[in-house]
């Protein structure tokens, strides 16, 4: 049996868990420079928010009904994630996780199939008193229908909702929207409708040779995972990145050279930290810039990828390359709105091959990047930076209503008076 726990409109329990005097009133969280809402409470949906929808087409709105608004705090969320994904691993030691807010679960142990629910609930007490985070949990025997009881528990706010039986599976099944099919896109539902197929019941019934055919060898596998098999096996380890990306949109529009090169190296450092925290080696990289093309300015837009000929992982090397690149795509009089660099051709440090030339540099700066990533970890990745660093307030991102770091920076953990 599989669980899928999701938490519950995780970026506002984050913000709740520190703050209690938010629960039962509206809460939303906005997305990078306080632009659309990407989260919201069920108070705030009842209100009749939408996801997605720009904050200053409500910010009158959200005055008057006297609703929580908040900048985007990724660092705080990312590490209660962490916290909760720890967590789950007490329960199941076969986890895994696939995104920030959901992991699936392995119950195929001792267990009795009839106590499921039983752990479902204890799962979800447990996770609400240690973190602080609620969640729905949905059990079935593959990925599939777990994540469509799991969607059945959250709107029919349930918490814990099993579909270990057929009959309850094709009851729940036949109430299930073919575009609520986990895997099935808006085109897959598109002509799955013009067939008559509507429900996720008579995609389960549809000839496994015909799905094929017509949604290829996914839609064969979910016809499959419908009838109850289990196709999709949990990725216990997660699978390699293939690039690592950072990029951010400014908070005013800028045309200063130094101050996109300024963005650019932090940029590089924060992809620099998670390339070697993989343990892995670059063997190109791109840079791109674009104005916002929301605005009245002139437009302009591009990008350049350096092949290397040597991989790797040292941001100073990468630094003098992505300078080089934005060199070649900058051109004055334009305003810029981001700036960002792709890291590409990841591969392990094992498979690094001895240097013809400069290796004794190479080594040297590897031992380097060792000791700022232990600096970095330490006292914060202010602490220490390449050359002379700058004010970042004219490129910074805006975050005027963003909470405090409580779990990860000791200035801002939380004070009781």
């Amino acid at each position: 049996m599989i669980a899928l726990v999701d938490c519950n409109n995780f970026y506002v329990s984050c913000e709740r868990v520190f703050a209690p005097k938010l629960r039962n009133r509206p809460v939303v969280v906005l997305s990078n420079n306080d632009g659309c809402v990407i989260a919201r409470s069920e108070e705030a949906k009842a209100l009749g928010i939408k996801m997605g929808t720009p904050y200053f087409q409500i910010d009158e709105f959200a005055e008057t009904e006297k609703i929580a608004v908040f900048s985007s705090n990724y660092t705080l969320y990312g590490d209660m994630s962490s916290r909760v994904m720890e967590l789950l691993t007490y329960f199941a030691p076969e986890t895994e996780i696939y995104s920030i807010d959901e992991a699936f679960l392995n119950l195929d142990d001792d267990r009795d199939i009839g106590k499921l629910s039983e752990s479902g609930h204890l799962i979800k007490e447990k996770l609400k008193k240690w973190t602080g985070i609620p969640v729905s949990i949905g059990i079935g025997p593959n990925k599939t229908l777990a994540k469509i009881a799991n969607r059945r528990a959250k709107k029919a706010n349930l918490g814990v909702f099993e579909m270990t039986h057929e009959a309850i599976q094709c009851e729940v099944l036949d109430q299930t929207p073919i575009g609520d099919v986990w895997g099935i896109g808006y085109n897959s539902a598109k002509k799955l409708n013009a067939l008559g197929i509507k429900t996720a019941l008579q995609l389960k019934q549809m000839d496994r040779r015909w799905a094929r055919k017509l949604l290829s060898v996914v839609g064969a596998r979910i016809v499959e995972e419908l009838n109850g098999k289990a196709c999709l096996p949990l990725e216990l380890v997660p699978p390699p990145k293939k690039s690592i990306t950072c990029s951010r949109s400014f908070g005013i529009l800028t045309g200063d050279f130094e101050h996109l090169k300024e963005a650019l190296d932090n940029y590089l450092v924060k992809c620099g930290e998670k390339m070697r925290r993989q343990k892995l080696t670059a063997r190109a990289v791109t840079v791109f810039l674009t104005t916002n093309r929301f605005s009245k300015h002139p437009q302009y837009s591009n990008s350049l990828t350096i092949e290397l000929a040597n991989a790797t992982n040292s941001t100073r090397e990468l630094r003098d390359w992505t300078r080089k690149a934005l060199v070649q795509i900058y051109k004055k009089d334009f305003l810029y709105k981001k700036v960002g660099v792709i890291l590409q051709g990841l591969q392990p440090e094992q498979r690094e091959t001895f240097r013809l030339y400069n290796q004794a540099n190479y080594e040297k700066d590897k031992r380097l990047m060792q000791s700022l990533d232990k600096i970095s970890q330490r006292f914060g990745r202010n602490a220490i930076a390449f050359g002379v660093r700058k004010s970042e307030k004219a490129w910074q991102m805006r975050a005027e209503r963003k909470s405090n770091c409580y779990t990860t920076c000791l200035k801002e953990v939380l004070q009781i008076k």
